[in-house]
């Protein structure tokens, strides 16, 4: 069992809710069955796996004897050899070939079948993207159930019959078949073998779908009782604005998903009569709003003010990040720059407050050494151009915190002499926009990975990361291989790519820290991206009788997978196995 948890009692129904169908897939998520995934505590343990040898750049999976698919075949080496030639090389199925981490140097791994349950994946040099991949909250799967999808795959029964069976369903070719059952992450397929802890037993289209324990689970607790505790979840599809009231009213014994910081007072009005508690989870994300001044803006004039130091900083120190705490969360947030959390053991406290003081004076001093002196009738500064300093601030619109910041920031902007004009939009409208450099500034939450360790990638400082609202062009030009885009020309920028890339070019654990510190500092001095407020709460709100639910936990999409590192295999109802119908 994970630290401090009871071992429990199998048997009963645990009820969650979904605003749509689709989010079935997120059990996946929450189930958290990795070959190797990350502890409570955020080291990298085997999973799936007995056993992982490392050795520089050559990496050899042990699998367990005896382990099986839950419909009873054996798990073996020949289910990563399926993966390997017959899906992630088969230009069918991955037209672009297998996933980046496996490309080290631009070169793939030698991988081995060694016996069934050995595998082995050989490079030259260390890659330190490898393992982290293969425990991120979507997992990439690089195994698969061969001996399913053997059946309808045109190298095992020849094109013309493979074709066939996908057009008596309807489908163009056998690729759209083996796309529709292989089926391990949107859980749609109860035909299509997992390793995870539940089957999925429903067919879409369905509003209320259920998955049953899988009976060849590889986990089992301290006493040798096998994992998972609980035999079935429940989950019924509501509309988003239902969630919470539905939860108020008793109808999840475990939601999360969908619930946030607003919702606390109404989820702990429905706890005595429903008998659930409402847990709160500090949120670990760099800033809960954070603007992204666009360093590849194609406004020559915006390009210039974005890419000076001082006006971000003076951006920065204008923002009045208590009045922000106190209005959005509560008075319960951390003020200061988009960086990573205290949880996590490369934080130092010079990284959050760096340049972001509430100095509105300071700022006004920064604006002026700029040159932005002039001012139009109604006080508001003018750029070198003559045009009024109009920053368009583009957003996608779904997170509305970010939209109640952006009022309160629009305030505090204008004491400075800077009109902030607010463009909410649809996301995929809003990425469109970024990659074509049309955006001058985006205000989108902050840093994902927030809560590091140092074996995890630090991408997402850099323009390694794809479409990066503050660097939009750089980041197409460097996912391109330099095709798109344009290439990095800020020297200090061009630092955190070296940064980068030396981090995938080292297993030395001490390096690989030295250069996550190195690269969140020329963050903070450097104010790339303007963080507000961290520190959110999310409710996770929980049963009473439901057991081992931690009452405080760090809840992010990575690395914990949401709940995934908690173990939701490990919650069991206490006093008895919960005997209720499952009834809405």
């Amino acid at each position: 069992a994970t630290r401090g948890r009871r071992t429990g009692t199998a048997g009963g129904t645990i009820r969650t809710l979904i605003a749509k169908a689709r989010d079935v897939r997120y059990l996946s998520v929450y189930g958290y069955t990795r070959l190797v995934g990350y502890d409570a505590d955020l080291q990298l343990r085997p999973d799936l796996l007995e056993r992982i040898d490392v050795d520089g750049g050559v990496f050899t999976f042990t699998l367990r004897q005896g382990h099986r698919w839950s419909d009873g075949h054996p798990f073996t080496s020949e289910d990563f050899r399926y993966y390997w030639e017959d899906v992630a090389n088969e230009k069918a199925l991955s037209p672009e070939g297998p996933p980046v981490f496996f490309l080290v140097d631009g070169k793939l791994p030698k991988v081995e079948f060694l016996d069934p349950v050995t595998i082995r994946f050989s490079w030259d040099r260390p890659n330190p993207m490898f393992l982290p991949a293969l425990a991120a909250p979507r997992d990439p799967l690089i195994y698969r159930p061969a001996h399913y999808l053997k059946t309808v795959h045109a190298r095992y029964l020849g094109k013309e019959a493979a074709d066939a069976k996908a057009k008596a369903l309807k489908l163009r070719g056998w690729a759209a078949l083996h796309n529709r059952l292989d089926d391990n992450y949107e859980l749609n397929n109860p035909d299509c073998p997992t390793l995870q802890g539940w089957v999925p037993r429903t067919r879409s289209p369905a509003t209320r779908f259920r998955f049953e324990r899988n009976r060849s689970y590889h986990r089992v607790d301290t006493a040798g009782t096998q994992l998972p505790y609980v035999d079935t979840i429940v989950m019924d599809v509501a509309s988003q604005g239902l969630l919470v009231a539905k939860t108020n009213a008793g109808e999840a014994d475990l939601m999360f998903r969908g619930l946030s910081m607003p919702d606390i007072p109404s989820l702990k009005e429905g706890e005595k009569a429903h008998g659930y508690r409402t847990n709160l989870w500090p949120v670990a994300r760099g800033s809960e709003i954070a603007l992204y001044p666009n360093l590849t803006t194609r406004d020559p004039g915006w390009r210039a003010l974005n890419r000076d130091v001082r006006y971000r900083q003076a951006l920065s120190l204008a923002i009045d990040r208590r009045t922000l705490n106190n209005t959005l969360l509560f008075g319960l947030g951390t003020e200061g720059n988009d960086t990573i959390v205290a949880d996590s053991p490369l934080y130092t406290p010079e990284l959050r407050t760096l340049h972001a003081g509430y100095d509105p004076a300071g700022a006004a001093r920064l604006l002026d050494a700029i040159g932005l002196t002039g001012r139009d009738g109604s006080g508001i500064r003018l750029m070198p151009d003559g045009r009024a300093m109009e920053v368009v601030v583009d957003s996608d619109g779904e997170a509305e915190m970010v939209l109640d910041a952006l009022l309160l920031i629009t305030e505090f902007w204008r004491e400075v002499g800077i009109r902030l004009v607010t463009k909410p939009q649809e996301r995929t409208n809003l990425h469109r926009r970024s990659i074509a450099g049309m955006t001058v500034m985006v205000a989108a939450q902050g840093l994902d990975l927030a809560v590091p360790t140092a074996i995890m990638p630090p991408t997402e400082l850099s323009p390694a990361q794809p479409e990066h609202y503050a660097w939009p062009l750089w980041s197409a030009n460097v996912e391109s291989r330099g095709k798109s885009g344009e290439a990095c020309d800020v020297p200090e920028v061009q630092h955190l790519l070296d940064l980068d890339r030396e981090w995938r070019h080292t297993d030395d654990a001490a390096r690989q820290a030295a250069i996550w510190r190195e690269m969140l500092m020329n963050h903070a001095q450097n104010t790339w991206v303007i963080g507000t407020v961290a520190g959110a709460l999310q409710p996770v709100v929980g049963a009473d009788r439901l057991a081992n639910l931690p009452g405080r936990a760090l809840y992010a999409w990575d690395p914990t997978a949401l709940i995934g590192v908690q173990r939701l295999d490990e919650v069991f109802w206490d006093k008895g196995a919960d005997t209720r119908a499952e009834v809405r």
